[in-house]
């Protein structure tokens, strides 16, 4: 894992989303599941509990991933990565409307986008000697 960014990096990625996925129980106390506002994590991320459970999902993909091989690695940081690129930009129209059902807010938006340049940025420039094919083994 020391020699491979990606394993780190998901490593990394993925305890820390675990992490927040159990912190942010406590502070959705009271929310509806899918509701478009809800507690507030470390006084600034809105969370609810659907958004906890993306977060837990999340960070043990990541976690699996990092712990398991540099393919694996590689392909969970860029999926993850791509998603939260297409969600951080997408969420900036979410926002009080209805189809809020994870709660986001605008900071949850710029940590979306962060995480989307870490992760892409490893996933694709890190490990270049690591091909994969589409079946996910080593090319």
């Amino acid at each position: 894992m020391r020699s491979s960014p990606n394993r780190l990096v998901a490593t990394i990625f993925g305890a820390v989303y675990l992490l927040v996925g159990a912190l942010g129980f406590a502070v959705t106390g009271g929310v509806g599941f899918i509701a478009t506002e809800g507690g507030l994590l470390l006084g600034v991320f809105q969370v609810n509990p659907l958004h906890n459970i993306a977060h837990l999902l999340i960070g043990g993909a990541l976690l699996i991933a990092g712990l398991s091989s540099v393919v694996a690695a590689k392909t969970v940081n860029v999926i993850v990565g791509a998603t939260y690129l297409l969600l951080g930009i997408i969420g900036f129209f979410l926002v009080g409307t209805a189809l809020n059902i994870l709660a986001l807010n605008t900071a949850d938006h710029f940590l979306h986008l962060a995480s989307a340049v870490v992760l892409l940025g490893v996933g694709l420039a890190a490990d270049k000697a690591v091909k994969t094919n589409v079946s996910g083994r080593t090319a």
